[in-house]
C-alpha cells in the first residue's frame, strides 16, 4: 500500500516554501500543494504553527518515511499542536529541510564532507538573509509614504546589495557560471536551492534592481537553475491582500 502523501502549506511569492518545494521536487519525493496568504484572517496556519509562518509540512497521521519508526516517534518531538485528527506539523523552511534531508536521504543535497556541508549552510544564511530583508523592505513600503522610514529601507537595501555582491563573487570565484554548475562540491544542492530561491524573489519583490544586467555571470548561473524543472515549475509571483498587514 503506498505511503499517504505529504502536505505542504505554501504562498505564492514564498522563497522559503518554494526552497522546500524544490527539495520535495528534486528528492521524488510525492506531495499535495495547498497555497495560503497567510496574511488574511481566513489562514489555517495558526492551526498547525505557533508563530503563524509559511512554510508547513504536514505529515499524515500514519506517514512512516524511515520504515521503522514514525516522524513523531523517532525524533521524540510530542508535536503539541497535533490533536488526534489533525496531521503533524514540521514548520520553518531550514527545519522542513534538515527533517527531509534525514528521512529522505537520497538524492542527498548535502554532502557528507563537514567542510563542503558547513559551505552550503552558509550561504543558506546569506540568502536568507537577503530573503528577510526583502520582505522587511516590501512591508515597510506597504505604509503610507509619511510613515515610511528612509533609514530603514536604506538598510535593507544595504543587505540585499551586499548579498548580491557576495553571490556574484562566490559564483565568479567557484566558476558556477560556467565551467562549473553548482556552488558548492560537484553536484546541486541545498546553497543552490538557497541561492536560486533569493534570485527569483528579486523578481517578485525589487524589481527595481539591475542585478542581472549588473552581475552576468550570477545571471548565466540563475539561468541554468532555472533550467531545471524543480526551479521551472515553482515561479513565484505575487499575491494579493485581503486584510491590512501593517
Amino acid at each position: 500500500m503506498p505511503a499517504p502523501k505529504l502536505s505542504l502549506i505554501s504562498s505564492p511569492p514564498s522563497p522559503y516554501a518554494r526552497k522546500v518545494r524544490i527539495a520535495l521536487a528534486e528528492k521524488g519525493i510525492p506531495f499535495e500543494l495547498h497555497m495560503e496568504v497567510p496574511w488574511d484572517s481566513t489562514t489555517h496556519t495558526p492551526r498547525h504553527n505557533p508563530l503563524e509562518k509559511l512554510p508547513i509540512l504536514l505529515l499524515p497521521r500514519d506517514t512512516d518515511t524511515t520504515h521503522d519508526a514514525s516522524p513523531s516517534t523517532a525524533s521524540g518531538l510530542a508535536f503539541p499542536h497535533a490533536s488526534e485528527d489533525q496531521p503533524k506539523a514540521i514548520y520553518e523552511s531550514h527545519f522542513i529541510l534538515e527533517w527531509l534531508e534525514a528521512k529522505y536521504p537520497q538524492p542527498a543535497l548535502l554532502s557528507e564532507d563537514l567542510d563542503l556541508k558547513l559551505a552550503a549552510k552558509q550561504i543558506e544564511v546569506v540568502a536568507d538573509g537577503m530573503c528577510d530583508a526583502l520582505v522587511l523592505r516590501f512591508f515597510e513600503t506597504q505604509r503610507s509614504a509619511e510613515r515610511q522610514s528612509p533609514e530603514w529601507i536604506a538598510r535593507q537595501d544595504r543587505k540585499i546589495s551586499g548579498g548580491i555582491q557576495w553571490l556574484d563573487e562566490l559564483v565568479r570565484e567557484t566558476g558556477a557560471d560556467g565551467s562549473r554548475t553548482f556552488l558548492v562540491g560537484p553536484s546541486f544542492g541545498l546553497a543552490d536551492i538557497a541561492a536560486g530561491c533569493v534570485l527569483g524573489y528579486m523578481d517578485v519583490r525589487a524589481k527595481h534592481l539591475t542585478w542581472q544586467s549588473d552581475c552576468p555571470a550570477l545571471k548565466t548561473y540563475f539561468d541554468g537553475l532555472m533550467s531545471r524543472d524543480s526551479f521551472n515549475s515553482t515561479v513565484p509571483y505575487a499575491m494579493s491582500f485581503k486584510d491590512k498587514i501593517v
